[in-house]
């Protein structure tokens, strides 16, 4: 049996097969630590990040601790990665889950980026 990183590592090659980010619709990238989530905007035709967010970028009144915690965490940063797409006027976008399964802070990401604006 393979271990979770190499599994993971799979599934998102397999995932990333199948989509690709232009300059119109960039592809929100996630990835995700035992700790810290980190969400970014990808231009795979010139292979550069629009814009990046994760839980450090947050003011201290808006990170916590803990497990619900971390979801709310995940959340602040969608909201926070939608504000700056906005800002480069980036409203469609891709949605890329790296491998991971679509439920707990990546769930929470992708809510918060949908309720910040951005369209998957």
């Amino acid at each position: 049996m393979k271990n979770k990183k190499v599994q993971r590592k799979f599934r998102h090659q397999r995932v990333r097969k199948k989509i690709t980010g232009t300059s119109k619709r960039p592809r929100l990238a996630v990835f995700r630590s035992n700790k810290h989530i980190y969400a970014q905007l990808i231009d795979d035709a010139t292979f550069r990040t629009i814009t990046s967010s994760s839980d450090s970028n947050l003011s201290s009144s808006e990170k916590s601790l803990g497990k619900m915690d971390r979801i709310k965490t995940a959340f602040e940063v969608g909201m926070n990665l939608a504000k700056s797409a906005t800002k480069k006027k980036v409203k469609k976008v891709v949605f890329d889950r790296g491998g991971y399964k679509f439920h707990g802070r990546v769930k929470a990401l992708a809510q918060g980026a949908q309720q910040g604006g951005l369209i998957f």
